[in-house]
C-alpha cells in the first residue's frame, strides 16, 4: 500500500516559516501547481506581499499571521485553516532560526531561542495538525531538518542540536503515524542561498538557490521518500561522514573548516557556514 500523497484536490498545504528562504519559495512553487497554501510567520507585511505575488497563479496563498513559539497562535492557525479554508492535507514545518554559539562565549539566550523556534515551534504546529488529520484519516506532513543535524559542526551547539532533535522526532513519530494514515517526511537541506547563510563569511560548498531547493523539496513530497536531501553528492558525503570513528570525523571537520587553526582568545570565532532555511 502507497503513502498518502497530498493532491491539490485533497486540502489545504500549511507552512510555517514562509516570510523568507526555503519556506517563501516553496510556498510559490506549490501554489504555482494549483495548491491552495496557508502560510505563517510573525511578518504580515511579507506575508501579504507573498500573497500578492502568487495572484495569477493556478493555486492561491492565505495568509495567517503567528508565532510558532506560541502554542496558542498555532493552535489558533490550525482553527482557521479547519473553519475558514478547508481540510489540511499537507503541513511543512518549516520556521528555524540559526544562531552560532562559542564554548568560550556562551550564552543562554542563544540556545532558548534556538529551541523555542527549530524545536518547541515544530511540536506547536505538530501537535494541531495530527490532531485534524487522525480526524480526517489521513494526511501529510514534512519536518525541515538539516544535514547539520547529521553530526556537530563549529558553532552549531544550538542550531545543531535543534536539528539533530527533529530528525530522530520524525524517525520516531512515523511508525505510529503510519498506523492512522499520516505520512511524515524529513527534508534535509545542505547549504540554500537565504538570509541566514548570507551572513557566512565562508564559501558554502554545494550551494543551492531556494527556487531549486522548493523545485527539490516539491519533487520530494510527491515521491515515496521518507527523506527529502539535497544537493545529494554533498548531504550523502555528510552523512557518510558521521559513520566515521570520532577521532577521524573531529580531525576531518578540522581540516574542511580550518576550525583549529582560527584564534579563541581575541574575541568570537568568525560564524562558520551551517546549512539553514
Amino acid at each position: 500500500m502507497r503513502d498518502f500523497i497530498a493532491r491539490p484536490e485533497h486540502g489545504i498545504v500549511w507552512i510555517s516559516g514562509a516570510s523568507s528562504g526555503i519556506g517563501r519559495a516553496l510556498a510559490l512553487k506549490l501554489a504555482g501547481e494549483g495548491y491552495k497554501v496557508a502560510v505563517t510567520a510573525r511578518s504580515h507585511e511579507k506575508l501579504v506581499e507573498l500573497q500578492a505575488e502568487a495572484r495569477g497563479l493556478d493555486g492561491s496563498i492565505v495568509v495567517l499571521d503567528g508565532d510558532v513559539t506560541d502554542a496558542e497562535d498555532m493552535e489558533h492557525a490550525m482553527a482557521s485553516i479547519e473553519y475558514e479554508h478547508g481540510t489540511l492535507a499537507m503541513a511543512i514545518l518549516n520556521a528555524g532560526t540559526y544562531l552560532p554559539v562559542h564554548a568560550e562565549d556562551l550564552h543562554r539566550a542563544d540556545f532558548e531561542k534556538s529551541f523555542a523556534v527549530n524545536l518547541s515551534g515544530v511540536v506547536n504546529c505538530l501537535l494541531p495538525a495530527i490532531r485534524h488529520m487522525k480526524a480526517k484519516g489521513q494526511g501529510q506532513i514534512a519536518i525541515v531538518s538539516s544535514v547539520t543535524g547529521y553530526g556537530g559542526l563549529p558553532t552549531g551547539a544550538a542550531y545543531g542540536a535543534t536539528k539533530a532533535a527533529l530528525i530522530n522526532m520524525a524517525e520516531s513519530l512515523k511508525f505510529d503515524l503510519d498506523k492512522i494514515g499520516i505520512r511524515i517526511q524529513l527534508i534535509s537541506p545542505g547549504f540554500v542561498d537565504t538570509p541566514a547563510t548570507r551572513k557566512n563569511a565562508f564559501p558554502m560548498p554545494a550551494l543551492v538557490s531556494t527556487d531549486e531547493a522548493a523545485r527539490q523539496i516539491a519533487a520530494g513530497l510527491k515521491s515515496q521518500a521518507f527523506e527529502i536531501s539535497f544537493p545529494k553528492r554533498f548531504t550523502t558525503l555528510m552523512k557518510l561522514a558521521r559513520l566515521l570513528p570520532y577521532s577521524a570525523y573531529f580531525a576531518l571537520v578540522n581540516r574542511v573548516t580550518g576550525w583549529r587553526e582560527r584564534p579563541s582568545s581575541s574575541g568570537r570565532h568568525p560564524v562558520t557556514p551551517h546549512p539553514a532555511e
